[in-house]
This record gives C-alpha cells, sequence and structure tokens, in this order.
C-alpha cells in the first residue's frame, strides 16, 4: 500500500506528538480492528495504573491484529483513541510517549482522542 504523510505547515506540527495530520492510501487491503485496550491474551490488564503501560499493550495489540491481515505497524494509518473523561488531561503525555515509541517517525498515523464517560469494562480506563 502507498501512503503519502500529511502534514501541512499551514497547521501545528504533530509529529512530536506522535500523530501525523493526515495519511493518504492507495491500495488493495484496508483492515478494520476492533477496539484494543492494554491486556493480554488471558484477559490481564497489564498495570491498572501505568496508563503507557496500558497504551503501549493496546498498540501491540493492534499490531497482532494488523499482522493477522500480513501487514504491520507501519501500514497503520489513523487511531481513534477513546480515554474515560477523568483521565483525558492527564494521558496526554503517558500516551505521547507510546506513540512516539511504537512508531516510526516517518510513519506517523492521524489521530484523534475522544474522551467519553466509560468503556466496556470499568476495568478499562481508555483507548481503541
Amino acid at each position: 500500500m502507498s501512503k503519502t504523510y500529511l502534514n501541512p505547515s499551514a497547521l501545528f506540527p504533530s509529529q512530536q506528538y506522535g500523530f501525523s495530520q493526515g495519511v493518504a492510501t492507495v491500495g488493495k487491503t484496508t483492515v478494520y480492528v476492533s477496539g484494543q485496550v492494554g491486556w493480554h491474551a488471558a484477559q490481564q490488564i497489564t498495570d491498572p495504573a501505568d496508563l503507557g503501560t496500558q497504551t503501549r499493550q493496546a498498540l501491540e495489540n493492534l499490531e497482532i491484529a494488523v499482522r493477522a491481515a500480513g501487514e504491520t505497524r507501519t501500514d497503520i494509518v489513523s487511531l481513534r483513541l477513546y480515554i474515560v473523561g477523568e483521565h483525558i488531561h492527564n494521558a496526554a503525555l503517558s500516551v505521547r510517549e507510546a506513540l512516539l515509541g511504537f512508531f516510526p517517525p516517518d510513519n506517523l498515523p492521524s489521530s484523534t482522542w475522544i474522551g467519553v464517560s466509560a468503556l466496556a469494562s470499568k476495568d478499562f480506563p481508555d483507548r481503541d
């Protein structure tokens, strides 16, 4: 799949926060992945007190899902993160560090963060 990362100078430099303003793709494969959270295959939260650890686990889970379609993390073009309301403002640094550590600097997906009141389980503090 051919990708063009869109970071026009007329918009703020989002790469420093771990995402691109947009990504244009041309190709044959589109993979839709269900929401991923910071737990292992055994359904155990990695570290309930550490949002960064949970974010890294959710990203690893996302990569496992796209690998099942023959793709890799560099093929991920967009993220939507759902963050439980009380955590959204405190999440910025740990989530940003997880994104910057996971994606190569020239392959940062577009990203939208959405504050929500809850997720499917009270044990899931955030993320998609």
